[in-house]
């Protein structure tokens, strides 16, 4: 290549903050800040030879574009945020990897928000994303603070929310009915014959309330409910914390011959608790849980529990966005991808 030589990266990196901007890069090459933009984009319209001197130029000083700043310049945006409430849970996860598989191919870059189940910590959040001004947004359900919703509405930004349905004209949507699931499970513990059936949650995030009231419409129908054997704990969901509660409810109510728990981590933790209380799973009691997540089906037994279609949610979800993103017109604004009861030796 002709030319001078490229200076060297401490000679040109900014000191007052360290980071390479685009000028940098532009002066160490030797061209205009708008050639080394329009190198850097693949623009035709820029000699090869100015293109080899940028890109190296941008390679000898570590250059990483902005998305944000070039955001701003083109007027569009390639950020999507996309904002769970934990990344501990492989619910969530199988949700993102679905979502990356989307986007990425497409030219999008996904921002992951963890809420921890705060709507106020989501409120700072959707602050700080909006004004990178996002591409579109992904929210897990509808459980959001008022400031937090108009911020949504008034930002004009596309936004698909997971994991819910709801009837809305206006709201767009991909998941199933928590609720219905969670009768549907209910169900079928009547129709095992069990009687004395309780309900144990931990977390207690809106979907898990949900999951709750479909509990009560079945055994309401039946004439079976009873409010106490409701076990309920704010206590982060997890195998010992399913344990604790398992015997904690076997303690108040030794009558109680079936316990459906609120997801899978606590199922669990019951069956792994059950040799050491002496009780038989699922002779004495059976046990149900909600997911399916992984280690379920090794389960000795093996739990009983519904099977939700995360991954086809996090698909179908980018999708919807992504269409909306283009401008293009969505079938229907409200998917319901709905569930599958995996009936299992744990009942």
């Amino acid at each position: 290549m002709t030319g001078k030589p490229l200076p060297t990266p401490s000679s040109t990196r900014p000191r007052a903050s360290g980071r390479v901007t685009l000028a940098d890069v532009a002066r160490t090459a030797a061209v205009s800040p708008i050639t080394a933009s329009r190198a850097l984009r693949g623009e035709r319209a820029v000699a090869a030879e100015l293109v080899e001197r940028v890109r190296q130029a941008a390679d000898a000083l570590g250059y990483v574009p902005d998305p944000a700043a070039r955001a701003l310049a083109s007027q569009r945006s390639v950020l999507v945020p996309v904002l769970v409430p934990l990344l501990s849970n492989a619910l969530f996860v199988d949700v993102l990897e679905a979502v990356q598989r989307q986007l990425a191919p497409e030219g999008y870059q996904m921002l992951i928000g963890v809420t921890h189940y705060d709507p106020l910590e989501e409120e700072k959040l959707l602050a700080s994303y909006f004004a990178m001004r996002p591409a579109g947004l992904l929210l897990t359900g509808f459980d959001r603070t008022p400031e937090a919703r108009q911020r949504v509405a008034a930002s004009g930004v596309p936004c698909v929310h997971l994991m819910e349905t709801t009837r809305a004209d206006d709201v767009y949507c991909v998941g199933f009915s928590q609720q219905d699931a969670g009768e549907c499970m209910t169900q079928h513990l009547l129709e095992r014959g069990y009687r004395r059936i309780a309900f144990v949650a931990a977390q207690l995030d809106p979907r898990t309330l949900q999951r709750a009231e479909g509990y009560r419409r079945s055994l309401r129908a039946a004439g079976r409910y009873d409010a106490g054997l409701e076990l309920l704990s704010p206590e982060a969901s997890s195998l010992r914390v399913g344990g604790e509660l398992f015997a904690q409810l076997l303690r108040a109510h030794p009558d109680v011959d079936a316990v459906f728990f609120c997801n899978d981590d606590l199922a669990q933790g019951a069956l792994l608790a059950a040799p050491r209380l002496g009780v038989a799973v699922p002779g004495q009691v059976a046990i149900a849980g909600f997911n399916d997540l992984a280690g379920s089906e090794q389960m000795l037994p093996a739990l009983t529990t519904v099977r939700t279609p995360r991954s086809s949610m996090g698909e179908a979800g980018a999708r919807m966005l992504l269409s909306l993103m283009r401008g293009e017109p969505v079938a229907r604004n409200c998917v319901d991808l709905g569930f599958e009861l995996t009936v299992r030796s744990s009942t």
